[in-house]
């Protein structure tokens, strides 16, 4: 039996969820985006095996498809947030003196307000659009990865091998990326793996407000929105899409917490 449970679980939830979003197209029953009112919130059958929603379209396809739209823009949001919070965190604690201090008081700035409130002005500000709210949400979260990532660099520049690697010679440029992103890269690689369930639950939060993705969008969030006025009479229409939200941030935590057990029992 693996000794590390949690990282298999959350890696192999991480897998499946990836897989069918990259396999949409061949594994959905129909076109999420196909209107059908003469079968219009209609039950489990052989042709919609979870039923339909308002519209009578396919709510298993929509599911599908929605993998795309929530899980792939997280992701999306997180690569852009370490390509700004990285190069700048890493910046900030190995130079220090004055960019260090203009950098992190920048951050602070940033940092006085709740990341999804300042999240959530901006995207209002932009309008509704999922472009709009990668970038309102870019523009706002890097500034924590930065300060954390900064005070991984302070840390491991202080190490006898970046010492001796300053007395060999060796360029800046080349201690910087060799060994001290290096030996930062783990924990940022945990941190980036709890950060996506965060993330996605943002996503859908401000979907569900109609400041993300737009309707028809095949986006979990945006079905939790349509199905509201359902969700007395047809509360399956609200569930599926939560249950796909959860069980996604699950795997995400679970890998995450995996990677961290691993790296603790590595040190």
């Amino acid at each position: 039996m693996p000794k590390n449970v949690p990282a298999y679980l959350g890696g192999f939830i991480v897998l499946g969820v990836l897989s069918v979003g990259l396999l949409a197209p061949l594994i959905a029953p129909s076109n999420p985006l196909d209107v059908h009112m003469t079968h219009r919130l209609a039950g489990p059958s052989m042709d919609y095996p979870l039923g339909t929603d308002h519209l009578g379209r396919c709510v298993l396809s929509r599911l599908i498809y929605g993998t795309r739209q929530s899980l792939f823009c997280a992701l999306a949001v997180l690569v852009t947030v370490l390509a700004i919070s990285v190069p700048v965190g890493v910046l900030s604690g190995y130079v220090g003196g004055t960019i260090d201090r203009f950098v992190m008081r920048i951050v602070d700035i940033l940092l006085a307000f709740p990341s999804l409130i300042l999240a959530l002005a901006i995207a209002a500000m932009l309008g509704p659009g999922q472009a709009h709210l990668l970038l309102a949400f870019a523009s706002v979260w890097w500034a924590g990865y930065a300060r954390l990532i900064r005070g991984m660099v302070l840390q491991l520049k202080a190490n006898d091998y970046v010492l001796a690697a300053r007395a060999s010679g060796s360029s800046h440029l080349r201690i910087a990326f060799d060994h001290v992103l290096r030996g930062a890269a783990r924990p940022i690689l945990v941190l980036a793996s709890m950060e996506v369930g965060t993330i996605m639950l943002a996503l859908a939060g401000l979907s569900f407000l109609g400041l993300g993705s737009q309707p028809p969008a095949p986006e979990w969030g945006v079905m939790l929105s349509d199905s509201r006025p359902y969700i007395q009479t047809v509360p399956n229409l609200m569930i599926f899409p939560g249950l796909a939200i959860a069980l996604c941030v699950l795997g995400f935590n679970l890998l995450a917490e995996g990677l961290r057990e691993q790296r603790r029992v590595a040190k």
